[in-house]
């Protein structure tokens, strides 16, 4: 199983949803970075379950403990260790799926990759495996807020055909916060509050769109051809649960534009750095960083698990109905938000760290 993500800037996630805790050890951050476990906090809060109605009502404290690699309120360039112990676990609650594979989850994959399974919540494949993920966003946060000002933040765009109209430049992180929704257009929050809850009665869930953009993001990061930036972004954002769909800039839209239409002329910018008088490149040409805003969008498919009853089959391929009993997100949305933000924030901090390595090179005989 790969629990690893990164090249310079390292995390391994553990943990299984109805165990005893999870959590994540970040390796590769450099020493003397400010820190504090407040700051981790902040963005695990925002992940939690059981903050509104709209979300499912586990109710986790999820109380971060840096364990090592922080000394008197700094990194020490040594292993950062942080665990959430799991407070809330019923694992008699899901007796009944033991010998059931649940459509559309990881059950039966699981089952034919290792020949076992943990069907307590789906163990490794359930979300709260991205605890560790969002501790370690909150470090590389912090990191590149520091070396950078980098900026990272998401919001839902849309749930199902409901489409919220958000200035991808304007936008501020009370505007996502201040609806249970995290959109930040309050027309379409109240529209979208309404399908949640509407799905939520049925018995049933919605999927829908996260964006998510990075500001101030310094020119040159990324590797190409095999570590370009949006493909590493998209590896990333794609291993969330329930991510089904990536774009950066104009995306699959572009595909309905011109050459002429869709690039990005070029405008004399400050300090001979160029800038563009469009952005459908998303901040991203050639795989490399160009100094724009950074503008991605991620599909989270429908919660898997419904309170309606479904079709499926037992361990020895009988047919059954199974009708999912538990606490579950009628729409993984506005949950998926802080989930976006850390799997961004850690891939630029990598990139950003790799870009540095090079830079620190003296330049060889004949550069310019």
């Amino acid at each position: 199983m790969s629990s690893n993500l990164g090249t310079l800037f390292r995390l391994s996630t553990f943990g299984e949803s109805h165990g005893p805790a999870t959590g994540v050890v970040v390796d590769g951050c450099p020493p003397r970075l400010a820190l504090d476990v407040r700051e981790v906090q902040h963005d695990l809060d925002r992940r939690r379950p059981g903050q509104s109605r709209l979300v499912t009502q586990r109710q986790e404290a999820d109380r971060a403990e840096i364990l090592s690699g922080v000394f008197e309120g700094r990194t020490t360039g040594t292993p950062i260790a942080i665990l959430v112990r799991n407070t809330d676990a019923r694992p008699g609650a899901y007796d009944h799926l033991r010998d059931v594979y649940r459509p559309s989850h990881a059950d039966w994959t699981y089952a034919a990759k290792y020949g076992l399974r943990d069907h307590r919540g789906g163990g490794r494949a359930s979300a709260r495996e991205t605890i560790g993920r969002v501790a370690a966003g909150a470090v590389a946060r912090k990191l590149l807020a520091s070396a950078a000002q980098v900026e990272v933040l998401a919001w839902v765009s849309a749930v199902q055909d409901i489409e919220a109209e958000v200035d991808a430049a304007g936008v501020r992180l009370p505007d996502v916060e201040a609806s249970p929704t995290r959109c930040p257009d309050p027309v379409a929050a109240e529209r979208i509050e309404a399908a949640i809850d509407c799905a939520r009665r049925q018995g049933d869930s919605l999927g829908g769109i996260v964006t998510c953009v990075a500001r101030r993001v310094p020119p040159g990061l990324g590797e190409p051809a095999f570590g370009k930036l949006d493909a590493d972004l998209a590896a990333a954002l794609l291993s969330l649960p329930a991510a089904k769909g990536f774009e950066v800039g104009t995306g699959f839209a572009g595909t309905r534009l011109t050459g002429l239409q869709h690039n990005d002329s070029f405008l004399p910018g400050a300090f001979g750095r160029p800038r563009t008088a469009t952005n459908h490149s998303g901040g991203i040409q050639g795989g490399i960083s160009n100094g724009e805003d950074i503008v991605l969008r991620v599909a989270f498919k429908p919660t898997a698990t419904i309170a309606s009853a479904q079709q499926t089959v037992d361990v020895t391929g009988e047919a059954v109905t199974l009708e999912a009993k538990g606490r579950h997100d009628p729409c993984v949305l506005p949950r998926a938000v802080p989930l976006v933000e850390a799997m961004t924030t850690l891939v630029l901090a990598d990139h950003l760290l790799r870009q540095h390595a090079i830079d620190l090179l003296p330049r060889l005989e004949g550069e310019t």
